[in-house]
């Protein structure tokens, strides 16, 4: 599905270690992994399994302990902390479990927010149009469900035109319904814009919905393949 030309990530060998005191805790071990343009990822895995960690080194937020992570031709486990925050900045579009939008800001106005540091950013009004918000663009935070407050969250990452959207749990602080309801976000968003979209979580019947599935356990890729029947997020159960 996925041609090697089309490789807009790719981790080779890589390791992470932290250091506790005089004990070195492994959280990823020679992981190997290819993300193409356009390709929605699901990436599962219990507490503890390491996905915080890998999203955080795919987005540029922590670096490697050994191996290589390659952006198109760029070697980001040797860029500098200035190169990493212009990958952030220009490449990566963040949205987390918890919707960490600024409170004293309309939904409208917290999505401009991330368009002000982009070189090319998307039309904010036709964005909160694509999430379904525009009829709620000028309430605040606290006038919002915490459905819509996650897609203002979405909005907020699509809006400074990322190549790649990272989601650490997007569904975790929302009820079952609300949450597929955000699946089919993600999903149409990817369709309507190319956008490649990387999704970690606990629940693994979310990656029924991936064109690749990757599982992890204890720092390690247990299993990697692709997705031969897809299901709509409505379909999708938990």
């Amino acid at each position: 599905m996925f041609s090697p030309e089309n490789i807009l990530l790719h981790l080779d060998g890589v390791d992470k270690t932290y250091q506790m005191g005089e004990v070195a805790v492994n959280v990823l071990r020679h992981i190997s992994l290819q993300i193409h343009h356009g390709e929605l990822l699901v990436m599962v895995g219990p507490s503890g399994s390491g996905k915080t960690t890998m999203l955080n080194i795919i987005g540029g937020l922590d670096t490697p302990t050994a191996g290589q992570v390659w952006y198109r031709d760029r070697d980001l486990s040797r860029a500098g902390s200035a190169e990493l925050t212009r990958y952030r900045r220009d490449t990566i579009g963040f949205v987390f479990q918890f919707y960490n939008l600024i409170p004293n800001l309309t939904a409208r106005e917290n999505v401009l927010v991330s368009t002000e540091i982009s070189r090319k950013p998307l039309d904010v009004d036709e964005v909160l149009d694509l999430v379904g918000l525009t009829d709620r663009k000028h309430h605040f935070p606290s006038q919002l469900s915490g459905g819509e407050q996650q897609r203002v969250a979405i909005a907020r990452a699509i809006a400074k035109n990322p190549e790649l959207v990272l989601c650490d749990e997007p569904t975790g602080a929302l009820d079952f319904e609300t949450g597929k309801k955000v699946l089919r976000l993600l999903v149409d968003l990817r369709n309507q814009l190319g956008k490649t979209i990387v999704i970690i979580t606990h629940n693994a019947p979310i990656a029924e919905i991936a064109d690749t599935v990757v599982k992890l356990r204890s720092g390690e890729i247990t299993e990697h393949h692709a997705n031969l029947v897809l299901k709509p997020p409505e379909e999708v159960e938990w």
